[in-house]
């Protein structure tokens, strides 16, 4: 265990390699693939269209020491990508793995890869925050003497030692967020999801949310952090994959997405690159028309 002016950490990431007594630093490139996502289609059923088509060829990865960002507004297919990545819903088409774990042969292990977060993330009324984070760990099948460990190295962490006691229906919104986060963190899985974790939140506690997720990323963390909120993606994360109607309009970091297409500020680019694609979609409509004529 390591002691950081915080407390005890009790996991981090292994060190990095020597090559002749020299520290190797490895790339994000070099850092096996910790997400990999290929081709990713989800389809439902309409009445009227035949089918919906929710997600559409998406194709990511992500790897340890990295926040990975999903940026894009509602309806743009982020929610519906992290559920697949979680095991909640079944792709129609394509190929998931998490921490080497296919999503569909393999939930069990892909399961206790992930900790998820989102504002939707309830927490039980009856059940203080020790109980609920301390109920998560058994899920886990956490060892007592292990989960005891952890879940007091969380709760100084998190500074959640005030609200130990306190029922979930006394809790405030900060309050809910914390003890989401602990519960998700408390099996200390590689894979870390905030699913518009900040949503909905008051300005001192959505900040606490980013500054939690940033700290996250150096113990080693993979982080997918989707937002429809674009000064927090450009912020805290290394690469964005801008979504738009199921799709990835384009990815990479954002000084890059911006050097690519002439716009320095994100939120233009992000206006940019959805109206390019609807100008797409209006000429290919243009087109099929006139060759039914």
């Amino acid at each position: 265990m390591q002691r950081t002016g915080e407390g005890v950490l009790p996991s981090m990431p292994q060190a990095a390699p020597r090559v002749q007594g020299r520290l190797l630093t490895l790339t994000l490139s070099e850092k096996r693939l910790m997400i990999h996502v290929r081709e990713l289609v989800k389809s439902y059923p309409d009445l009227k269209k035949g089918s919906f088509t929710a997600l559409d060829r998406v194709s990511f990865d992500a790897r340890p020491g990295e926040i990975y960002g999903l940026l894009g507004p509602n309806g743009a297919g982020k929610t519906t990508a992290l559920r697949i990545l979680s095991t909640v819903l079944a792709p129609t088409e394509g190929t998931v793995t998490v921490n080497g774990f296919d999503v569909q042969k393999q939930p069990g292990k892909v399961r206790r890869s992930i900790g998820f977060v989102s504002t939707n993330t309830a927490v039980y009324d009856r059940m203080t925050a020790w109980e609920i984070v301390e109920y998560f760990g058994r899920l886990h099948g956490m060892s007592k003497q292990v989960l005891t460990e952890r879940m007091e190295f969380l709760f100084e962490r998190f500074q959640m030692n005030d609200i130990r006691d306190v029922l979930g229906s006394k809790m405030s919104t900060g309050m809910q967020q914390k003890v989401s986060i602990a519960r998700a963190l408390i099996h200390d899985p590689p894979v870390l999801i905030f699913d518009e974790a900040t949503s909905g939140l008051d300005v001192l506690v959505a900040r606490e949310v980013l500054r939690t997720v940033a700290s996250l990323r150096e113990t080693g963390k993979c982080i997918i952090f989707s937002s429809h909120i674009m000064r927090e993606v450009e912020r805290l994360c290394d690469r964005v994959a801008i979504m738009y109607r199921g799709k990835i309009l384009d990815e990479g970091p954002t000084e890059e997405l911006g050097e690519k297409h002439g716009e320095k500020d994100v939120e233009e680019l992000f206006f940019r690159l959805i109206s390019m694609h609807e100008l797409q979609l209006q000429r290919r409509s243009l087109d099929a028309s006139e060759g039914t004529h």
